[in-house]
């Protein structure tokens, strides 16, 4: 029977913000039983294993990610998307670091079809790009570069690895105008 006050739910949320707090990786059922006060099998009656709590940590932070995303580019175009997608991502994954690392978990089809996170974050990128009317394989070749120079500036960013003077958000502006400029100006495929 499961323990009162515990649901689903809360026992995710709970998971997501101790990943934040210890790392994606560093979050067990032990663990997580611990911060409720509870026996590790009282967690069982809402989640199955560890990896049905990872999933479902995974799923509700690509959620999070998504409504941070398509709050921050809605009704906008071009650079502005751009920028805006660009920040939203950097804030989301140094402020929850925990959080983003579970949403770049790995999932099954089956396992992604019980979120609408993972689909609405593909298809903001895909918005964003739109004003620079990349055809395919181009689409595909830009998303790749803008999701690899997102996530490892956030990630050294969250490590403390730059330690130039220069201010961080100086250097992202730069950057961000830099992308843009790639975008508007991508060497098509010729095959």
């Amino acid at each position: 029977m499961p323990r009162a006050g515990l649901s689903t739910e809360r026992v995710v949320l709970a998971a997501a913000d101790l990943a934040d707090q210890v790392g994606f990786d560093a979050v067990s059922v032990s663990a997580l039983a611990r911060g409720f006060g509870v026996k590790d099998a009282s967690l069982y009656s809402h989640v199955k294993n560890l990896q049905d709590l990872r999933e479902r940590v995974a799923l509700k932070a690509s959620e999070e990610f998504a409504d941070r995303i398509a709050a921050a580019v809605a009704g906008r175009a071009g650079r502005d998307a751009l920028a805006a997608f660009a920040g939203a991502y950097r804030d989301f994954a140094v402020h929850h670091p925990g959080r983003y690392a579970a949403s770049q978990m790995p999932l099954e089809p089956a396992v992604l079809e019980r979120s609408s996170g993972p689909r609405r974050l593909i298809e903001a990128t895909a918005a964003v790009l739109r004003a620079y009317a990349l055809p395919e394989p181009d689409q595909t070749d830009a998303v790749r570069l803008l999701r690899s120079f997102f996530h490892g500036f956030a990630d050294l960013e969250a490590s403390g690895a730059f330690h130039h003077p220069r201010g961080l958000d100086d250097s992202w502006g730069r950057i961000v105008d830099s992308l843009h400029f790639l975008l508007q100006n991508w060497p098509r495929t010729t095959d």
